[in-house]
């Protein structure tokens, strides 16, 4: 089942965040203006001494084999002939396929924004583990790796000093997720939510961070808001021609700094949220993951996920949990990794809010 817009905004309308607008004080911190979360208070997740596997990074000669056995087992017994989606096998030293990616989404100066910053270092990284061992039990035959996936521009309700209704995190929070992630040997994926800039002047500011072997991208089309509505105000777009342009910035960062490749998560929950989709250009040096971002009830979930993900391919897919929005209608809640492996394709990458 195709939703028409107005049916997913009021489940999934600012499903990537929820809108909280964000102003740097004078002590450097950043103050929550709007927006706070009205939801039901998570449970304490038990403790766990689940150790967590670093990454490889290694670049010896790419198994093939395994490769295509994985993608295989991913298809999930896809009979429309669109999984697995047909590439060029990625570079050595490739995370993906390889690994599925278990991520935790946030925002340090907001409690708001998702499970990242809910919660001290310590405790976070305790119910990301429980998490993890999860997702390993689920699906024995791909290692689980812990990623923290930090919102690096957030989306604006005010239009700042430029005008562009975004705000850019300053280094020294990014520099914290970046530690933080070292204690757990975590991939870091940072998030950029556009508001009326673009990818083209969002990116390039992150490059010292994109060079570095362990840290990934996310772009979310939800936030880039190219019909002058503000932000949370109406879902945005993005077409093709904007992921080619960061899958093009990244292979060519990849190339000239002789790294492993790159992935690229594009957020996803409605259709018009990515257009020409047939259009996106797959590179070896980059492996784009289109995540389906939306929240609600069980039924809308996996309708979603066909409609926008399974049915527009692109290379590989991903899968949103929230702690919170998932239980706001009645009788919902959250899906098990089970119920989630269990869809066609079988995402490859997980992020919880």
């Amino acid at each position: 089942m195709v939703y028409k817009n107005s049916v997913l905004r009021a489940v999934c309308v600012a499903g990537a965040c929820g809108l909280v607008v964000l102003t740097a004080c004078n002590n450097g911190q950043t103050e929550i203006a709007k927006k706070k979360d009205s939801t039901a208070v998570v449970a304490k997740a038990p403790v766990t001494d689940t150790v967590v596997a670093p990454p490889e990074t290694a670049s010896g000669p790419l198994d093939t084999a395994l490769y295509n056995k994985i993608m295989v087992h991913l298809a999930n017994g896809d009979s429309s002939g669109r999984w697995p989606v047909k590439a060029a096998y990625p570079l050595a030293g490739a995370v993906l396929p390889f690994k599925r990616i278990v991520a935790y989404y946030g925002n340090l100066y907001s409690k708001n924004m998702g499970v990242l910053g809910e919660f001290p270092p310590d405790e976070m990284i305790r119910r990301l583990k429980v998490e993890l061992k999860k997702w390993q039990e689920a699906d024995t035959s791909i290692p689980v790796v812990p990623a923290l996936h930090y919102i690096a521009a957030t989306a604006q309700g005010a239009p700042g000093k430029d005008g562009k209704y975004r705000l850019r995190m300053p280094n020294k929070q990014i520099d914290s997720i970046l530690h933080i992630a070292e204690r757990i040997h975590a991939l870091v994926f940072l998030d950029v939510q556009v508001g009326f800039s673009d990818v083209e002047a969002e990116i390039p500011v992150l490059e010292k961070y994109l060079k570095m072997p362990n840290v990934h991208l996310g772009i979310d089309p939800e936030f880039s808001m190219k019909t002058g509505k503000k932000p949370g105000k109406v879902i945005g777009t993005m077409d093709a021609a904007d992921v080619n342009w960061v899958t093009n910035y990244l292979a060519n960062l990849v190339k000239v700094n002789h790294i492993t490749p790159k992935i690229l998560v594009v957020h996803r929950f409605t259709r018009p949220m990515i257009t020409n989709y047939k259009s996106i250009r797959l590179h070896p040096e980059v492996q784009i993951v289109m995540d389906m971002d939306g929240w609600g009830e069980q039924t809308l979930k996996y309708d979603s996920y066909k409609s926008y993900i399974a049915r527009e391919p692109v290379q590989f897919t991903g899968f949103k949990l929230f702690y919170k929005n998932d239980f706001r209608k009645k009788g919902s809640r959250m899906l098990t990794p089970k119920e989630v492996l269990s869809q066609k394709p079988s995402p490859i990458y997980v992020q919880y809010q």
